[in-house]
């Protein structure tokens, strides 16, 4: 038999997603193990915790709510500049943005929720449309910004900066 040249493993299995983690580098993502079509509720989500200041982990939801997402899982659906996903902050879903293959990974794009960064980092996502640097939706300008499906809160503090 020959040898995989998958540098992906399975950690968990949940209904709709598999977290996969990569061996080399040690980062783990969440793949769908379903098909989705564009526009389609993934998941609902909760607040596991809720904080009054941003981490890497959380979600914003407004300027002093920032939640850890529950299921747990959903910690681990990764950044893209070309998303697949967006997180609903207002009825608290995950929608499908695009078609979602079984096999692809769910992507979203961090400045959808996020004002201000608590951990800004260079982007590697390979996307033609790759922002390179990312540090929340306050720093990036309003012809980028505007392409992308925003929390209300999000799409708020932009139209305040005009």
């Amino acid at each position: 038999m020959a040898a995989s040249t998958s540098s992906n493993q399975l950690v968990s299995k949940h209904e709709f997603a598999d977290v996969m983690e990569n061996t080399v580098s040690g980062q783990k993502s969440l793949h769908a193990n379903v098909h989705f079509n564009a526009e389609d509720v993934i998941c609902s989500f909760d607040a596991e915790l809720t904080l009054d200041h941003p981490t890497y982990a959380t979600v914003q939801i407004d300027d002093h709510t920032h939640i850890i997402l529950k299921p747990e899982f959903l910690l681990y659906v990764n950044h893209s500049c070309s998303p697949n996903v967006f997180f609903n902050t207002d009825s608290m879903q995950l929608i499908a943005l695009t078609e979602i293959q079984s096999g692809d990974e769910i992507v979203f794009f961090y400045p959808s929720v996020e004002w201000d960064m608590e951990r800004p980092f260079n982007c590697f996502c390979g996307s033609s449309n790759c922002l390179k640097q990312i540090k929340g939706a306050a720093y990036l300008p309003h012809t980028v910004i505007q392409q992308y499906h925003l929390t209300d809160f999000i799409r708020q503090k932009i139209n305040n900066q005009k």
